[in-house]
């Protein structure tokens, strides 16, 4: 069985046709493409997807469909995989060097990239649809759920671990009048805050590795940021979290979660998206907890995280008449493939979207099952 035969098999077992009628079959553009994924599956049928090599009208659903089958564990995995896994396990990929230069790779693209795509509050996370029918909404109502979740009142202080734009942070000042503390990596999240900050509300933010933070804090928070903490290093941060939060206080990480525990990402992302992040597991998020904190509450919405990319998706096209005069028609499809096939894993539910509540033993037990 040659190349192309044996993907046209593998994709039939997901009911995907090459050259089909149905939104989500595959065009094949250049035969090359067969080759290039048998031997590189995940890399390959990304890197193929930015060359032009295929289409698809609906790549959101024929990676659904691609997701759901477990096509990927069909194909034997590549030497360029196999070496991403061995370099997990030997290196700390997220070391403190290493977390600057990833975190800038991702969101110093550029501000307007990020205003187009997201919400007014330049919310780089997954919002909350439970009772909201907009983006903006959405958002809102996932900051007011974390902020009730944290039992958060005036005057506490707060520190917010990787706070991107200082979305979380202006809405709990404006909001439950407390005063927060916000240390980010990238250089434009920090332009972008000290441009549209107001100096009345009670925030700062300052560019920091999370390591470095000292201090003691009502409630410590991360939104966003444990899928680049790595898994060698979530012991540092829970005692990160240990040395900043007062004995009586909250702590909640909102993070994207794995099915699976692993060290490294998908290698297609790990290249072009997320260098050196990687998914938590439900058991690494545990054991690293175990010496630290009493697990309060987990919350899975992870369907919500495919709204929300459909959403980023569809105002990222609708502003591609502008954003392409600075931007090539590669990182065009680059973008759009991203943000399609990450809806996908969510809808799959190979991906989840978690918060978890912690506190340190012996605290009373706060309310925390809010919805």
């Amino acid at each position: 069985m040659n190349a192309k035969e044996t993907v046209q098999k593998l994709l039939k077992s997901a009911g995907i046709t090459i050259n089909g009628s149905q939104s989500y079959d595959i065009h094949v553009q250049d035969d090359r493409f067969y080759r290039r994924v048998l031997s590189q599956p995940v890399l390959g049928l990304g890197e193929s997807y930015m060359d032009g090599w295929w289409e698809c009208e609906a790549l959101d659903q024929l990676m659904e469909r691609v997701l759901r089958a477990g096509l990927e564990k069909q194909v034997k995995g590549s030497l360029h995989f196999q070496w991403q896994v061995m370099k997990a396990k030997l290196f700390n990929l997220q070391s403190l060097g290493r977390a600057a230069k990833s975190g800038r790779y991702h969101y110093d693209k550029g501000n307007h990239l990020y205003e187009a795509m997201l919400d007014s509050g330049m919310n780089y996370s997954c919002a909350y649809w439970a009772e909201a029918d907009n983006l903006d909404d959405a958002q809102e109502a996932k900051l007011d759920l974390i902020c009730r979740k944290l039992e958060l009142e005036e005057g506490m202080t707060v520190l917010d671990l990787g706070c991107g734009y200082g979305s979380f942070a202006r809405f709990a000042a404006e909001n439950y009048g407390a005063h927060v503390t916000g240390v980010t990596v990238s250089e434009g999240q920090y332009e972008w805050f000290q441009e549209h900050h107001d100096d009345a509300v009670p925030v700062n933010i300052e560019i920091e590795d999370y390591r470095q933070v000292e201090g003691k804090y009502d409630r410590v928070l991360s939104i966003g940021f444990f899928e680049h903490v790595g898994v060698k290093n979530y012991p540092t941060y829970m005692e990160v979290v240990d040395r900043t939060l007062k004995d009586e206080g909250i702590s909640l990480i909102h993070t994207i979660g794995s099915n699976e525990s692993m060290v490294v990402i998908n290698p297609w992302t790990a290249r072009y998206i997320f260098p050196n992040s990687m998914l938590p597991s439900v058991s690494q998020i545990g054991e690293s907890i175990e010496e630290y904190f009493v697990m309060e509450d987990w919350h899975n919405f992870g369907p919500d995280y495919d709204k929300t990319l459909m959403q980023w998706h569809a105002n990222f096209e609708n502003a591609w008449s502008e954003l392409k005069e600075k931007y090539s028609e590669r990182f065009h499809r680059m973008w759009r493939y991203y943000l399609l096939t990450s809806a996908a894993g969510f809808r799959s539910r190979q991906s989840q979207l978690w918060q978890v509540v912690l506190t340190k033993p012996g605290r009373e037990q706060p309310f925390v099952r809010y919805r």
